[in-house]
């Protein structure tokens, strides 16, 4: 089944404009539990309330504030903050083209799909000269009331765009702690070495699932058809204090039995 667009844009640099429509690349499959009454299994209502009376609050009496510094509640009215939503604009533009892999993870956010609009001859062109000169774009725009970063790819003759938090929201690596402590002997880095080798392998994405979900999709699976869920008991690791060396031995031969095997 053919994937449908979320929203449709134009790639603007240098007066080159590149008709685009965007696809989500990501899929929440989180478990979305109703909250039920108990009694009877009548859906329940969140309701505003205040703490102080245990009244509930119509939502025509509800304002927005927010604490500054002082201490004082600065109050927004929603026709202020209708005010500051940006232009709307079809525009995604693109700011620079930069070396790939020049921006680190924790810039990244929410990957989408760019398809073309159109005949395509732009996009395929645009797709083209980034794989040969190993860029990728720095671009921004507006899709829904918000203002977005974001950095566009190729990938396999496809455009990607990634929404990248804002230089506010990235934490600076400087301000985590370095290791300290001894360094590694020669036989233990050797030894960590081969651990890691014998771990070297392809990434498949089929191998790792979201297990919690899976449990709480059979549970309820299992209760549907009436039958009783037999639940496991997660096994215990008893763990011991064993020397560097001792410890890296250990999981080279737990490796290597699981790879005879």
């Amino acid at each position: 089944m053919a994937l449908r667009s979320i929203w449709k844009g134009v790639i603007r640099f240098g007066g080159v404009s590149v008709p685009v429509k965007l696809f989500s690349a990501v899929e929440d499959r989180k478990v979305h539990f109703r909250l039920l009454h108990a009694s009877d299994l009548t859906p329940v209502e969140q309701r505003m309330v205040d703490p102080r009376t245990g009244k509930t609050i119509p939502k025509e009496q509800i304002r927005r504030g927010l604490e500054v510094e002082t201490g004082d509640i600065v109050m927004i009215s929603p026709e202020e903050l209708e005010a500051l939503v940006p232009v709307p604009s079809r525009d995604i533009e693109i700011t620079r083209f930069i070396e790939h892999g020049r921006v680190n993870y924790q810039w990244y956010d929410r990957p989408y799909f760019l398809g073309p609009d159109g005949k395509g001859e732009q996009y395929q062109a645009l797709a083209e000269v980034l794989a040969k000169e190993q860029r990728q774009g720095i671009a921004r725009w507006t899709m829904r009331k918000k203002r977005y970063v974001g950095s566009l790819h190729e990938e396999d003759g496809l455009l990607k765009l990634i929404t990248l938090r804002f230089a506010d929201e990235v934490i600076d690596a400087r301000a985590i702690p370095r290791p300290e402590g001894r360094r590694f002997e020669p036989l233990e880095l050797r030894m960590a070495e081969q651990l890691v080798n014998a771990l070297a392998g392809d990434f498949e994405p089929t191998e790792y699932r979201d297990e919690y979900r899976h449990r709480v999709m059979e549970l309820v699976n299992t209760k549907a058809l009436g039958n009783v869920y037999r639940f496991e008991k997660p096994k215990q690791r008893r763990s011991k204090i064993a020397s560097l060396a001792d410890t890296l031995e250990q999981s080279l031969n737990q490796i290597r039995k699981q790879h005879s095997g």
